[in-house]
């Protein structure tokens, strides 16, 4: 009887092992196709979404609506006091929302209208405030971190997807890609007294789905006084 529990254990051990390993391995990208077609992702009427208490960024005329969803793989955020969901999908701080949200609505502080950042499927998981930058420029930007394309072709967007940059006004108008397609954002900063953005992202360049050291890495830089944004490149290395 022992030895029958045993392999039952070392069964179910092998099972869950193979299962994480398989998640593990989940790739960035899936090539099925030489198509270089966007791979499009149809809204889940499932989804219940919710939207946070507004924010508005210090010295802006602008209420930021976060909105997300409490249905699916992305939960109200629950806190580490409380073992009940609570219907909060966002964080704030150092001018920066975070979580993983579906969009942003603006209103203009004493205007009743409310518009969305952008009506195509997207998961935010940062909008930064370039409050420095603002203050130097008396340009008021906000610079987003985002998914906007199923690139695994899971069927959703989540953070297994490639993660890319946007760049729009305070207001959330001009709301523009900087990244190229299906390129990894791996980070970025500002120069303020430049005004020039710099970001780096990573090409699967030996088309294995993956991101890693045998990569190549993609050098960019926008200067953000052109009112067209253009995106330039450089080679540091």
């Amino acid at each position: 009887m022992k030895k029958y529990f045993l392999y039952i254990a070392l069964i179910l051990v092998g099972f869950f092992s193979g299962c994480k390993k398989e998640e593990a391995e989940k790739p960035k990208v899936t090539y099925e196709t030489t198509s270089k077609v966007k791979p499009e992702v149809v809204a889940d009427t499932n989804q219940i979404e919710v939207a946070d208490l507004p924010i508005i960024m210090e010295g802006t005329n602008f209420l930021i609506h976060p909105i997300g969803v409490m249905t699916g793989n992305v939960k109200g955020i629950k806190s580490a006091s409380d073992s009940q969901e609570s219907f909060t999908v966002s964080n704030y701080g150092e001018y920066q929302i975070t979580g993983y949200l579906k969009n942003l609505k603006f209103q203009e502080i004493g205007k009743d209208t409310l518009y969305a950042l952008t009506n195509k499927q997207i998961l935010i998981e940062t909008a930064t405030y370039l409050k420095t930058f603002s203050d130097i420029s008396k340009q008021q930007l906000l610079v987003y971190s985002l998914a906007d394309m199923d690139t695994n072709k899971d069927g959703k967007l989540d953070s297994s997807d490639i993660k890319s940059l946007y760049i729009s006004t305070i207001s959330g108008q001009k709301f523009t890609k900087l990244s190229p397609d299906f390129q990894e954002l791996i980070d970025w900063k500002i120069i303020e007294s430049k005004s020039i953005l710099y970001f780096r992202t990573i090409q699967d360049t030996n088309k294995n789905g993956e991101f890693d050291a045998e990569d190549q890495l993609q050098y960019h830089f926008v200067n953000l006084l052109n009112k067209d944004w253009k995106v330039n490149s450089y080679k540091p290395v």
